[in-house]
């Protein structure tokens, strides 16, 4: 028999168990396979399609205000490292956030997310690690270039192997971050539930501010392993179908596990597709997943370029609009107010304005 749970808007805390639902079901006793109980499931969305691609849904967290989307930074172009505030933000928390960087669908960029607002992070002060929990497929040491430096991973810290500081590799560019990888080569089912927990208790001990963990992509064993010792979720997805519907499957999973504190991250939005009806535009995105925004990140090659090099985007002299995206949602992450970089008006160079005003003065 499936199930889903339907949220009433015009009342608080009500949730009714309703049965076939056309959209995103899921089964009863799935969910009991991971030791889940159906009760404490909040807000999982009974979505349904208006017209071809825009969708609608019955979700309390839909009232995030995007109309602040469209404010445009004045001088995009001298928006560089020296003009960039870094300043110390640290005060502002002292509870430390532990937030899983998730997606489902592959692909998306959910680690080139976490290497990019983690370091983000850091620059503000924060003493920040990133955990690498995608076990046999570890990408994140290479998008911030610390592949050569890792000697020892959490598994040799369980085995007795080394000490918990010697399997953090410090950055040498930023002293704030730190990356700490799960495991090289090792069976995902080697870690558990409990190992996750204690590890990251342990890292609070440290006194770090930030513990952000890259989550394997998929909904098995290792992503319920990845998300066991977090408080807040971060959803990176892309205006496409397929990944809007794993990115709500996993928000179920999430608010099934005790994770409602769960923010959005729309990744490689094209403002020429949007424009020509051809991609979901950021607010379609937010309002089908209910899901407050966080960031919108414009399509990018220097990302391929900074991957390549093992340097994020975010420490480059002169940011690209990507930059500026990745580095914004971090400063709202933290608390810190700040634009949503315009991505639905395509950006036109001094020549092209030239160009289409002469076109209109002569026409």
């Amino acid at each position: 028999m499936y199930y889903c749970l339907q949220v009433h808007s015009n009342s608080q805390s009500k949730y009714e168990l309703i049965k076939n639902t056309q959209v995103f079901q899921f089964r009863f006793d799935w969910f009991n396979n991971f030791g889940c109980n159906v009760e404490n499931i909040f807000k999982l969305k009974c979505n349904q399609y208006n017209r071809c691609f825009k969708v609608k849904t019955f979700c309390q967290n839909a009232d995030s205000n995007v109309s602040d989307f469209k404010q445009t930074p004045e001088h995009v172009s001298n928006f560089n490292s020296e003009t960039r505030d870094t300043q110390d933000l640290s005060n502002l928390e002292t509870t430390p956030r532990i937030m899983v960087v998730t997606s489902g669908k592959g692909g998306v960029g959910k680690t080139t997310a976490t290497a990019n607002i983690g370091m983000s992070v850091a620059r503000l002060g924060y003493k920040t690690v990133l955990i690498d929990a995608d076990i046999g497929l570890k990408n994140l040491d290479l998008l911030i270039g610390l592949e050569n430096r890792i000697l020892y991973t959490v598994m040799d810290v369980f085995e007795g192997n080394c000490r918990l500081d010697q399997a953090l590799i410090r950055d040498k560019r930023w002293k704030n971050l730190c990356l700490l990888s799960i495991s090289k080569n090792r069976q995902r089912y080697n870690v558990t539930r409990e190992n996750m927990k204690n590890l990251v208790q342990a890292l609070v001990n440290l006194n770090f501010s930030y513990i952000f963990i890259d989550c394997p992509a998929g909904i098995d064993v290792g992503f319920i392993n990845a998300i066991s010792p977090a408080k807040e979720a971060l959803i990176v997805t892309t205006p496409e179908l397929p990944a809007l519907r794993d990115a709500d499957r996993v928000a179920g999973l999430l608010e099934a596990n005790g994770i409602y504190d769960i923010k959005l991250l729309v990744n490689r939005v094209r403002s020429d597709m949007i424009q020509k009806n051809d991609m979901l535009s950021v607010k379609d995105v937010q309002e089908a997943l209910g899901i407050p925004l966080l960031g919108a990140i414009p399509e990018d090659n220097q990302i391929i370029v900074s991957t390549n090099f093992g340097e994020p985007l975010v420490l480059k002299n002169k940011l690209t609009l990507a930059g500026i995206a990745f580095e914004n949602a971090a400063r709202r992450l933290v608390g810190k107010q700040d634009y949503f970089v315009d991505l639905e008006t395509p950006y036109k160079s001094v020549f092209q304005k030239m160009k289409d005003f002469i076109s209109f003065a002569f026409n």
